[in-house]
């Protein structure tokens, strides 16, 4: 699938060097040229968005790579791939969705990984490689590896959020990333001249106190020069550099798509005339590198090697469709360590969730915190007391207020082997980086079939208490659960805190650790030991006879004391707490409604599409015939969270309505 390569550091005085480029430049133009044939053929399934015209850039920029260096790439990322030497076999049969491309046809043209050369992946969302690479970047310093990544990325990226907030936190952390910009002139029909306020992208690095070097994207000899000088000080420890290469894509935006409702045949034919090969063929004889025939004898192989290629990739097997559902989440995870007794030592939820946290970066040095405020001050909830002094700045690491920011570092650190752990303070922030997690943390096990682990805990407070109003209340574990690839955590004990975090902390998959915030002072007995919670496991935490009520985090130490009341009047309620939303213990809760035969959810979250529904929907599915009555949900008012305690109170069950609704179950 991809072979490795040593650096070349090509440079005007190395023969070698220029020819390496040559060689690269070639295999690209004549491997994306059989795509093209292919695209005509109609074996190209979806989008193809060729590099074209563009071929210097990654030639340059990669000559002076390592194989461990990460690469990550943006939706036109075929030259990006050949570069950090992927054979045209694998891009090709990716293209055409056959089981031997590089992402076993999971994605097509946009989305290229092969981790084991370092391409960490492309991407159809504009801007999320910036994050990554920067995340990487972040992974290698922590490590102290010498690794450098990059990002390569169009100008329309410059425009967007993740430019400015990777660029800052690359800045202000000196972490060694190159941002690599393809100013090919147009944001797929929109000019930079009309989107961006200061056309000259380079320029923009002034901003935070970072190198920004304008270069002809068209001149391969000068964009190696520049990359050489970026990567020689990302290696050095002195910060990243901005490297806008000024170029042009001579195809369409895409393959079929119309091209000169924005642009003239005139440009296209005028920029074609500077071709970046043609260029340096030039250059080579003019200078007596090498002869005329000597590069028909390259030319000749590297046409052989593409033309090749296609034909073996459309010979290729088409993937298996059971494979179409693997690699959703890890399928081999850890063993866990078995649960213990609670024991008589009580401590409350956020000093269990901060012994979990303190015991295993003592064990991997891997294992980072970023958020606001969790460094020196520890967290706004005293989430990180003490660790700032015991582990220092890095692994305690302060941020800017950008929330989609270091989300999308946490996701490029975490494929770069690196295990964050993500403080939010609210999760009501955590919607600021929500293309990051879904487009994103949730696909990037999938999307590499299986390759990259992605070991990120995201974790914040939820729920309504305290009069937060209605950007520190809400609840989000029904949104993020339906999404694959995402686990979701919503402990009500701290018992379950420490051992669910710990659990998190050491498995493989993204975790939403969602406590809500009117728990996070109770105590309860925890042992000091270290033991583990497995996902998808509920609690039952009281037995009954007559009802099954299955109630979420606050909800449960509401349906508790209702619990009481209920057995006073001879009504025996079994409680079951789910703990974790995904995946969800629906067996457990069957298995009670085969007892009970009543079933009452409660959620203080609203009710359209949310947990409950789930619930509700696998007991009509599969515990029907159990059924005496009909499931009843209780939730909270579908509203926003007011701010006034009267109007907060409507919104939440309590105590009483719990009781009743129970009672009225009883009475169906």
């Amino acid at each position: 699938m991809a072979t490795k390569k040593t650096t070349k550091h090509a440079s005007s005085e190395n023969r070698e060097g220029l020819l390496y480029l040559y060689r690269t430049m070639l295999t690209i133009r004549l491997t994306e040229e059989q795509l093209l044939r292919a695209h005509q053929r109609g074996l190209i399934h979806g989008a193809c968005h060729t590099y074209i015209g563009e071929e210097a850039i990654a030639a340059g920029v990669c000559a002076h790579l390592r194989p461990q260096d990460p690469v990550f790439s943006t939706h036109r990322g075929h030259g990006h791939a050949l570069a950090k030497g992927l054979e045209p076999r694998a891009l090709i049969a990716e293209l055409l969705g056959r089981a031997t491309g590089c992402s076993s046809g999971r994605g097509g043209s946009m989305h290229l990984f092969a981790p084991e050369i370092g391409l960490m992946g492309t991407t159809g969302i504009v801007g999320p490689c910036i994050l990554q690479a920067t995340g990487a970047g972040y992974a290698a310093k922590l490590a102290k590896d010498g690794r450098v990544s990059v990002a390569f990325f169009g100008d329309g990226a410059s425009n967007n959020g993740a430019f400015h907030e990777g660029l800052n936190m690359a800045a202000i952390w000196k972490l060694p990333v190159l941002f690599v910009c393809e100013n090919n002139q147009f944001a797929t029909e929109i000019p930079l001249r009309y989107s961006g306020g200061n056309p000259e992208i380079a320029q923009r690095a002034a901003a935070y106190n970072i190198p920004g070097v304008a270069v002809d994207g068209n001149d391969a000899v000068a964009v190696a020069a520049v990359a050489e000088e970026a990567v020689r000080r990302a290696r050095a420890g002195e910060g990243p550099t901005l490297i806008e290469c000024k170029t042009y894509r001579t195809r369409p935006h895409a393959e079929g798509m119309g091209d000169y409702t924005y642009r003239t045949r005139e440009d296209v034919e005028a920029w074609k005339a500077k071709c970046p090969i043609q260029a340096l063929r030039k250059r080579l004889i003019a200078d007596g590198a090498v002869t005329e025939e000597e590069l028909a004898v390259i030319e000749k192989e590297r046409a052989e090697v593409a033309a090749a290629a296609l034909k073996q990739a459309e010979a290729d097997p088409w993937p298996e469709p059971v494979t179409a559902v693997l690699h959703v989440l890890d399928e081999n995870p850890p063993s866990a360590a078995p649960e213990l007794p609670a024991g008589t030592r009580e401590i409350n939820f956020t000093r269990a969730t901060l012994e979990a946290l303190s015991g295993e970066m003592d064990r991997a040095p891997s294992i980072f915190v970023m958020g606001e405020g969790i460094g020196a001050r520890g967290g706004n909830f005293a989430t990180t007391t003490g660790l700032f002094e015991k582990y220092g700045p890095v692994r305690l690491c302060d941020t800017p207020i950008c929330e989609r920011g270091f989300v999308g570092l946490a996701c490029g650190a975490a494929m770069a082997g690196a295990r964050p752990v993500i403080d939010f303070m609210f999760a009501d922030f955590v919607l600021d980086g929500v293309g990051e997690i879904i487009n994103q943390i949730a696909k990037m096990r999938y999307m590499s079939d299986g390759r990259l682990n992605m070991p990120v805990i995201l974790r914040g407070c939820i729920g309504v208490g305290h009069c937060a109003a209605t950007h520190h209340s809400g609840n989000y574990g029904s949104m993020f659960a339906h999404f694959p690839g995402l686990k979701v955590a919503m402990p009500s004990t701290a018992y379950d805190a420490k051992g669910l975090f710990l659990r998190a902390l050491r498995g493989r998959d993204p975790v939403l650790f969602l406590e809500h915030r009117e728990l996070i002072g109770f105590k309860c007995p925890v042992p000091e030991g270290d033991y583990e919670i497995e996902f998808g496991k509920a609690s039952i935490v009281r037995e009954g006879r007559d009802v099954t009520v299955v109630a979420l985090a606050m909800m449960v130490h509401q349906a508790k004391k209702a619990c009481e009341a209920l057995a006073a009047e001879g009504i025996e309620v079994e409680l079951i707490d789910p703990r974790t939303l995904a995946p969800l213990d629906t067996a457990t809760i069957l298995a009670s409604v085969r007892k009970t035969g009543r079933l009452l959810i409660v959620d203080e979250d609203f009710a359209p599409y949310s947990v409950a529904s789930e619930i509700a929907a696998a007991a009509a599915a599969d515990g029907f015939n159990d059924l005496d009555a009909p499931v009843k949900r209780l939730h909270g008012a579908f509203a926003p969270v007011p701010y006034s305690p009267p109007l907060e109170k409507v919104l939440v069950p309590d105590v009483e309505g719990i009781a009743r609704a129970v009672r009225e179950l009883m009475e169906e």
